[in-house]
């Protein structure tokens, strides 16, 4: 034990634990019977799926942390962050709730029967109006409760939430803490003083493969960690049958035998008898195991664990919701797989367990309570008491006391209509140079200065405002900050300084990009935790987006994220000095995996203006689930003005942005900076080799493919119809010559289209790690300069051409294969 920790005993003394409130007895059998729905529902399902131990043993452990709440403390406006493991004994409560049927639960893990089913885990995607937030990625729910306290206060301190504060709730399991997100962002919640916040970590001691810390004591280690990051720590160890030992224990040495057992010990008294116990634990002093001479081997076993004594649970969540000025975690000690006896309690084959025995289940039965007769056990039927049962009149009772049925999702956000975009934004920069993340800047400036809109925008920026050069917002409209600023700045006589304030609107999260994204998942949802829907824009270096944090914008699509995520200092040759880890080229091919996610690639300001205008109108005033990736760039070269009749080929990925002067003989497709590369290697080709092409803005490879791809399965399943022609096709249908394609991304990105280009796609693309040196070098040696589209085009139509060329240009026939030096 070190000096953060206290003695391996509850942290509330029986004498001092407030009465329980609720009839016992009743909600035992409440919690019979959801077990064994559960239990029902999860051996149908398992025939062909993960085991029982997945599901069922979380829950089993967990069981009686959820009913003390459920019953109890969870409001009708709290935020439940649910173990993922635990899905069964959700369901199985709605069933009795009168939520779901018992065609629902029968469909459980089959969510395409008919009728419907119920998904694996918590997904809002899948069922959107039942679950809030998706955990079973481990260690995302943790991270993603601390920073939705944190935002739920920022909220509360521009004035978008009054009345009660929800509270946040997020139930953790012991092994989820290796996850680094799990406890990565502890101290936040203490800097922040996020008293709306507590944590359930339900310490069964057991990973899938065996025991947590089976060396050590995972509750020791995680009140140490919670203690040192500056969290109030409850521990809810030992049962009530404890209490009498414990009092009797004036020589401390049941405290000294229940220090030096590991978890290992612990896990290991589970499974054996109470004679194990008595020789093994007690057995090691003479006085000790005098002490439970009294016990009978059956009590020595029943001597319980805190997480599963009501009013242990009960004592530790009042302590819990009274504590003010910081975070409180519950580290609750329980068993994996609690009431399934031989077939899986404390056993590390749990996870892997199919199914129970008809032994195993009339077991359960009678250890429960379950009212289930012998003729139709082995069946394992759902079991539901009737309405006017006592059961079902004390669970609608206290849930509508506490305010409602959790979890449960209700969108009753206002519609927000899109702003009109300034005309200075479409009629480009007068020769000025910028970079489109210099665009993107002032736009964001416009929409902040919006009178029905700009409060609802949140800027979120991970350390990196002044290099996007946002750094002018600070003064404006202030760094969220819970204690204002309690200092001067060192920049204060400057007109950018660092301004933190109360009721700020920036978040600047500092170098997280996980807390960053979590901050935008909270603000990307308020529109339906709260009602009230906000605009995130979270701005950030691309190459630490999709590829850092990857499973978190995943995520963002399964919780119907709605927002802005933008990729600024995209392109593996446009960023041109930070070298191999900065050098963005294939966060656009991560985002092509994310059903709900539109990824750009703007080349001007206006081709901004029109893909935000339209983001937000599609989000927040038609209340699309959907949510937006934009790729901005640092190079500074002139904006042109939008020209006519292009705002649908922008949105829909692609338009042409320069018609050769005569007859075209091919056709160039460029995005982002590299477009002015194509716009260059138009020239070349018609002042030095007499071939006029046309040059292409593309936006969206994307969106392209996904509507290409629409149409080739309608008329496969059509095909006595007249055949669709996807946007892509129709507009290139007459066109002639080949194609190129140059990008500052890999390859992949642009042939996500080469299926649908008449004759073929040749593409250009940065596959390799990047380099630091100048653009023109890189650009290059990735062979994607206006030089290298000669050559590709000249390639495509006369080969002697080609070869011509690449002696006139200057291009090394021989230099290394970039994507392999």
């Amino acid at each position: 034990m070190n000096s953060l920790n206290t003695p391996y005993v509850n942290t509330i003394p029986a004498d001092r634990e407030p009465p329980y409130p609720g009839d016992r007895d009743i909600e035992r059998r409440i919690k019979s019977y959801i077990r064994w729905n559960a239990i029902a529902m999860v051996v149908s399902a398992n025939r062909d799926h993960h085991g029982i131990g997945g599901h069922i043993s979380t829950y089993a452990s967990a069981a009686t942390l959820y009913e003390v709440g459920f019953n109890h403390f969870f409001r009708g406006n709290d935020m439940v962050f649910i173990q993922g493991h635990a899905t069964p004994g959700i369901y199985a409560r709605a069933f009795l709730e009168g939520r779901l049927t018992e065609q629902h639960l029968a469909n459980f893990r089959r969510e395409l029967a008919e009728g419907g089913g119920l998904s694996s885990y918590p997904h809002p995607y899948l069922m959107p109006e039942f679950w809030q937030f998706p955990t079973v990625s481990m260690g995302l729910g943790p991270i993603l409760s601390i920073y939705q306290a944190r935002f739920n206060r920022y909220l509360k301190a521009r004035g978008f939430l009054t009345g009660d504060e929800p509270k946040v709730w997020a139930f953790v399991g012991d092994g989820e803490v290796d996850e680094p997100e799990t406890l990565g962002a502890t101290t936040l919640a203490s800097r922040e003083e996020l008293d709306n916040l507590i944590w359930v970590v339900n310490c069964n001691l057991q990973r899938l493969d065996g025991p947590v810390r089976g060396n050590g004591k995972i509750i020791q280690e995680l009140e140490a960690a919670f203690r040192g990051a500056g969290w109030n720590v409850i521990k809810v160890i030992w049962g009530q049958e404890w209490d009498p030992l414990l009092a009797a224990d004036t020589h401390g040495l049941l405290r000294r035998r229940m220090e030096e057992s590991v978890d290992g010990d612990y896990q290991k008294y589970v499974v054996e008898p109470g004679s194990y116990t008595r020789r093994h634990f007690f057995g090691k002093y003479p006085e000790l195991y005098d002490m439970v001479n009294h016990l009978t081997d059956d009590q020595v076993r029943r001597l319980g664990r805190g997480g599963h004594d009501p009013q242990k649970v009960y004592a530790a969540y009042q302590a819990a919701v009274a504590h003010k000025g910081q975070p409180t975690v519950i580290l609750a000690k329980t068993v994996k797989g609690y009431g399934l006896g031989e077939a899986g309690e404390g056993r590390n084959i749990t996870h892997q367990q199919k199914k129970l025995n008809e032994k195993e289940l009339r077991e359960f039965r009678a250890r429960f309570g379950v009212p289930v007769s012998d003729e139709i056990i082995a069946e394992t039927p759902f079991y539901r008491p009737p309405e006017d049962s006592a059961e079902t009149k004390y669970l609608i009772e206290h849930r509508r006391a506490l305010g409602g049925f959790l979890p449960a999702r209700k969108v009753n956000a206002p519609k927000l209509s899109a702003p009109e975009m300034s005309a200075e934004l479409f009629k480009g920069s007068n020769n000025l140079e910028m970079s489109t993340t210099m665009a993107f800047v002032r736009l964001l400036s416009q929409l902040l200065r919006d009178t029905q809109i700009g409060k609802r925008i949140v800027p979120i920026i991970p350390d990196e405002a002044r290099t996007f050069g946002m750094d002018a917002l600070f003064r404006d409209y202030g760094i969220y900050a819970c204690k204002g600023q309690l200092y001067e700045p060192v920049d204060r006589a400057s007109l950018l300084y660092y301004r933190e304030m109360k009721d700020g609107q920036i978040l600047e999260e500092g170098i997280t990009e996980a807390g960053a994204m979590s901050s935008w998942i909270a603000a990307a949802t308020a529109y339906a935790s709260h009602g009230a829907p906000m605009i995130p824009f979270y701005i950030y270096y691309s190459m630490f987006g999709l590829q850092r944090v990857g499973d978190l914008f995943w995520l963002a699509g399964d919780i119907r994220a709605r927002g802005f995520l933008c990729g600024a200092t995209a392109g593996r040759t446009t960023l041109n000095g930070e070298g191999l880890q900065h050098q963005d080229g294939h966060s656009l091919l991560l985002a092509s995996a994310i059903p709900t996610l539109l990824a750009y690639e703007p080349a001007f300001g206006y081709e901004i203006a029109v893909i935000i205008r339209e983001g937000m109108r599609r989000m927040f005033e038609n209340g699309e689930d959907i949510f937006y990736y934009i790729a901005l760039h640092n190079e500074n070269y002139p904006m042109p003005a939008m020209p006519d009749g292009v705002e649908e080929g922008i949105l829909k990925g692609l338009y042409k942005f320069r018609k050769c002067s005569g007859d075209a003989r091919a056709n160039i497709l460029g995005s982002g900076p590299i477009l002015r590369e194509a716009l260059r290697a138009q020239e070349i080709l018609a002042e030095r080799y007499g071939v006029g092409v046309n040059v292409w803005s593309v936006t969206n490879y994307k969106q392209l493919r996904t509507d290409a791809l629409a149409c080739r399965r309608w008329n496969m399943l059509h095909p006595t119809e007249p055949p669709r022609r996807s946007y892509l096709e129709t507009v290139l249908e007459k066109e002639t010559g080949p194609f190129i394609a140059v990008s500052d991304n890999i390859k992949t990105v642009p042939d996500q289209i080469a299926p649908w280009i008449p004759g073929g796609l040749t593409t250009l693309g940065t596959d390799g790690f990047g380099r630091s040196d100048t653009r023109p070098v890189l650009r290059r040696f990735f062979e994607v300069d206006a030089e290298c589209v000669v050559i590709a085009t000249l390639g495509a139509l006369d080969k002697k051409l080609a070869a011509q060329a690449i002696q006139d240009l200057g291009v090394d026939p021989e230099k290394p294969f970039p994507q392999v030096v």
